[in-house]
């Protein structure tokens, strides 16, 4: 059985390195400081959902369904993934803003977890029509 090595010291919270390497075939060994890759860090979570995301092929709607989670849900899993690759860097501007939120009423419309009215009424406060 293999594990998934920690990229976090569990002592102290910092990074761990890869200090050693093998070969299960030849047992040849490699010692030194070697960089992992940055998916190589990242916590289970963001792992399991990266591999779904590709799995579905990029389709939040799938994503959704595979997870049985909400939209919201599924962006605020794919920025967190994001961020914990480093590719956060570039803040949404305000208009991405607005077209994340329309998105995210419609998606909550689409669960039914508000009614058309509230859609409507929040979609209308986006634009400042109230």
């Amino acid at each position: 059985m293999q594990y998934h090595a920690p990229s976090r010291c569990p002592v102290c919270g910092q990074t761990m390195e890869v200090t050693r390497l093998r070969c299960g075939h030849c047992e040849t060994e490699l010692t030194g400081n070697f960089t992992p890759c940055r998916f190589c860090l990242l916590e289970q979570k963001h792992m399991q959902f990266i591999e779904v995301f590709l799995r579905c092929r990029g389709s939040i709607k799938e994503v959704e369904k595979a997870l049985g989670v909400s939209y919201p849900t599924v962006r605020n899993m794919m920025d967190a993934a994001l961020a914990a690759l480093g590719f956060d860097e570039k803040q949404p501007e305000p208009a991405d803003q607005e077209e994340r939120r329309r998105e995210e009423i419609l998606a909550k419309l689409q669960s039914r977890e508000i009614d058309v009215e509230a859609a409507v009424q929040q979609l209308r406060s986006l634009k400042g029509d109230e």
